[in-house]
């Protein structure tokens, strides 16, 4: 995942929105979207090359999501995928703030990575690169490759454009455009994270397309406040185009 929104307990429908874009190599064999077989509850996209996920929630509520931290000064390890941290905390009942204090103490050997992770009772933010957890309060939250909030050009726009968006009735078309936003900001306005300038650019709009880099997976999560679940996921399938799924159903009583 390379950019994500989140509006927690700030619309009167619905206790949790998400929306995230996932970039990524497109010969980097996943699996789109699905409940899996071995964990029937969990509902998550699957990357096949080393087994983690990047999104997902299970019919008990518990949610998880990631994105890379880009900082190319930083040393890359690549011990232990980061994307285990979120497929773990969707498999184990641990309590998320213990489960990110778990994630605290190995904090060393994962390259650079932001964490949500929560249950219907809470939401929490994680980076290893701040280490420090975070309690999520009600509001609208964006999250790129920097952490929580930085004011990405993209970041700041999707975070404008949903709030927009969710003060009237809306549409789930009108949440995948904000995620299919391809502007780029002017050179002044680009992070500097040790990429070249020409990638930068390329990198900094909320749609992202390189040629052999780009996104791959669009999520729109909706969780009423009733416990409904709507999962809406775009995924690029080769030559086959964009395949569309929908996944309803209704969160398990805690």
């Amino acid at each position: 995942m390379c950019t994500m929104l989140m509006a927690y307990k700030f619309h009167p429908k619905y206790d949790f929105i998400f929306l995230g874009n996932r970039d990524e190599f497109k010969d980097r064999p996943s699996r789109a979207a699905h409940f899996w077989p071995a964990y029937p509850n969990i509902l998550a996209g699957v990357d096949l090359a080393k087994g983690g996920t990047w999104t997902g929630i299970t019919k008990e509520g518990r949610m998880a999501f990631l994105t890379n931290y880009r900082d190319l000064s930083i040393p890359r390890k690549a011990a232990i995928s980061r994307g285990t941290l979120t497929r773990d905390f969707l498999i184990n009942p641990i309590a998320p703030v213990k489960y990110l204090q778990g994630i605290q103490s190995r904090r060393k050997a994962y390259d650079p990575f932001n964490l949500v992770v929560g249950t219907q009772a809470g939401l929490y933010y994680y980076s290893n690169i701040e280490n420090q957890i975070r309690s999520i309060q009600p509001g609208v939250y964006g999250l790129s490759n920097a952490l929580l909030d930085t004011p990405w050009f993209k970041v700041k726009k999707a975070k404008e454009r949903l709030i927009s968006i969710l003060a009237a009735d809306f549409s789930v078309q009108q949440l995948f455009n904000i995620l299919d936003d391809t502007e780029v900001p002017p050179d002044e306005e680009l992070p500097r994270t040790g990429l070249t300038l020409e990638l930068e650019r390329a990198m900094s709009s909320i749609f992202v397309d390189t040629g052999n880099y780009g996104t791959q997976f669009q999520t729109v999560i909706l969780v009423s406040t009733s416990g409904e679940v709507q999962f809406y996921e775009k995924a690029l399938a080769g030559e086959a185009g964009w395949q569309f799924s929908t996944f309803v159903f209704n969160l398990l009583k805690e």
